[in-house]
């Protein structure tokens, strides 16, 4: 298979992906080194865990008494929703050999969008071309990640704050979704499931207790949520390239 053919396929549809991870890695670098981690560490974290919350949350973990058990805890919830992108993607990746485990591996909510809502061209494996769609989104990030971590470096004005950026880009896409009929209910869920956790434990316990719910809520309500998505599939792949 042409690789330099399944790289020219996959590059248009990850161009939206590329000015997202860039901003968003560009941030995580600069507040990485900011609590004391080289360009080395962002480079490493972006290659070994690649998961653009859960790198954020990683920054301040570092940096408090090392607890095993709430570090599992806190990652198992924060990254379960990638649990519902495996059961969408069964029959996708199915047959795909040997690119399987690095697609698994790589599958972000960006690279799951595009991987559920595209099919490779006539002359391209469908492995090879998830497996570069992939490969260049990851490759953004850790970009992304190196370069704000050398530029935080030179920095020298006040950065508090810039954790806040994933919280924006999240934020954005809820609006997002409530703004498309097709996606409501997902989201509606989840608020009104943070919320009553948030009344109940409290602002610095509700994150765990929260993201169980919408586990056990969602893997409930999977069957009537699935009849919406190729309704949902045609509309996402009309904004694509």
């Amino acid at each position: 298979m042409n690789a330099k053919a399944a790289i020219k396929a996959a590059f248009p549809y990850t161009i939206p992906v590329l000015t997202g991870y860039l901003f968003l890695g560009i941030a995580f670098g600069v507040l990485l080194q900011s609590s004391g981690f080289g360009f080395l560490w962002a480079g490493f974290m972006s290659v070994t865990i690649f998961a653009g919350a859960m790198q954020f949350v990683a920054v301040s973990l570092m940096t408090e008494p090392f607890a095993p058990l709430s570090v599992f805890l806190v990652t198992l919830m924060v990254n379960a929703r990638h649990l519902f992108y495996g059961f969408s993607m069964l029959e996708k990746l199915r047959g795909i050999g040997k690119y399987k485990p690095y697609i698994v591996f790589g599958m972000t909510d960006e690279t799951f969008t595009l991987l559920y809502s595209t099919e490779p061209p006539k002359d391209v494996s469908r492995g090879t071309f998830y497996f570069f769609i992939t490969l260049l989104n990851h490759c953004y990030w850790i970009g992304g990640g190196i370069i704000g971590a050398l530029l935080g470096s030179q920095l020298r004005f006040d950065m508090t704050g810039i954790e806040f950026v994933m919280t924006a880009f999240l934020t954005a896409i809820v609006v997002e979704q409530l703004r498309a009929k097709h996606n409501r209910i997902p989201c509606i869920i989840g608020l009104v499931a943070s919320a009553i956790c948030l009344l109940v434990f409290g602002p610095e316990r509700f994150l765990l207790p929260a993201m169980a719910a919408l586990i056990v809520v969602l893997t409930i309500a999977r069957s009537p949520l699935e009849k919406k998505l190729p309704k949902q599939k045609a509309t996402e792949s009309e904004t694509l390239p």
